[in-house]
C-alpha cells in the first residue's frame, strides 16, 4: 500500500508542478492581444500564419521546453529593439513595446508562448 500512495503522491505533485509552471494558466489573452494591437505587433506577426515575422505559433513551437531561453529572447526583442532577421531574409529593427509594466510584458510573452 505505501508504494501505491507514493506513486499517487508523485503523480499529483508532478501534475501540480506542470499546471503551475504552464504559461497558459496565468495568461490574460485579451490583455496580451490588446497590448500587441496597441503596439502594431500584428503588422508583422499573426497567431497562426507567417507575415514579415514568424507566427506566434512558430515562436512557441521553437521554444517549447526552453522557456527561460524564450523569455530572454522575446524580452530582448520587445524591450531593446535589436535588428531581427525577417522571414524574407531582410533585417530591420524590432519594435519596442510601449510599456514599462513588467506584468504586461510577462503576460504578453506568456501569451505568445502559449500559442
Amino acid at each position: 500500500m505505501p508504494f501505491r500512495l507514493n506513486r499517487v503522491s508523485l503523480l499529483v505533485a508532478a501534475t501540480a508542478a506542470i499546471l503551475v509552471s504552464s504559461p497558459s494558466w496565468a495568461v490574460d489573452a485579451d490583455a496580451a492581444k490588446a497590448l500587441a494591437k496597441e503596439n502594431d505587433c500584428f503588422k508583422c506577426h499573426a497567431v497562426d500564419k507567417t507575415k514579415k515575422g514568424p507566427s506566434y505559433k512558430k515562436v512557441a513551437e521553437k521554444y517549447r521546453g526552453k522557456e527561460a531561453e524564450a523569455f530572454e529572447k522575446i524580452r530582448k526583442n520587445i524591450t531593446t529593439g535589436p535588428k531581427v532577421k525577417l522571414e524574407d531574409g531582410t533585417e530591420e529593427d524590432h519594435k519596442i513595446i510601449n510599456t514599462k509594466d513588467e506584468a504586461q510584458l510577462k503576460n504578453l510573452m506568456q501569451w505568445i508562448l502559449s500559442q
